[in-house]
């Protein structure tokens, strides 16, 4: 196996759409052209992806899908690092992303549980927050400044 991680290219949105169906996560909100949208692939197979949106000084993590038969190999945690050093290297201070069943994942890299009322409105006027995930979905933060445990 020789996981290899790049930008994914916008002709590549049916294999992002296929990851995202089968981990049960939203598709009707993609961007157009799949802008920093990472996709993992095994010998040319789409195994994983996930993507980071900016809004002004904060980000939204979204999207991070693995195929199944690939879980647990560390995929995830290459595709989450290489955006949280991209929300880094554009400046972004603080990461939020929005789960129903992965908390206890995602606090490996440093994300805390917070309150809706406390994300910026630039989040809340996102689809994801404001229809696409449920209202009872957790929303979680993380400072670009605070090192990864």
């Amino acid at each position: 196996m020789a996981i290899h991680i790049e930008r994914a290219r916008p002709d590549e949105i049916e294999a992002v759409l296929a990851l995202l169906r089968q981990n049960k996560l939203p598709v009707e909100d993609l961007p157009a052209g799949l802008p920093d949208f990472l996709i993992a692939r095994d010998e040319g197979t789409s195994v994983g992806v996930a993507g980071l949106e900016s809004f002004e000084s904060v980000g939204l993590l979204r999207s991070v899908a693995i195929d199944r038969t690939y879980w647990n190999k560390g995929i995830g945690a290459q595709l989450i690092n290489q955006l949280l050093a991209l929300a880094d290297a554009s400046h972004l201070q603080e990461v939020y992303l929005i789960t129903n069943t992965a908390e206890g994942y995602f606090t490996r890299y440093g994300f805390v549980s917070v309150s809706r009322e406390t994300v910026p409105e630039v989040i809340r006027l996102t689809p994801q927050f404001s229809g696409l995930c449920p209202s009872s979905a957790i929303v979680m933060k993380r400072s670009i400044l605070t090192p990864v445990p």
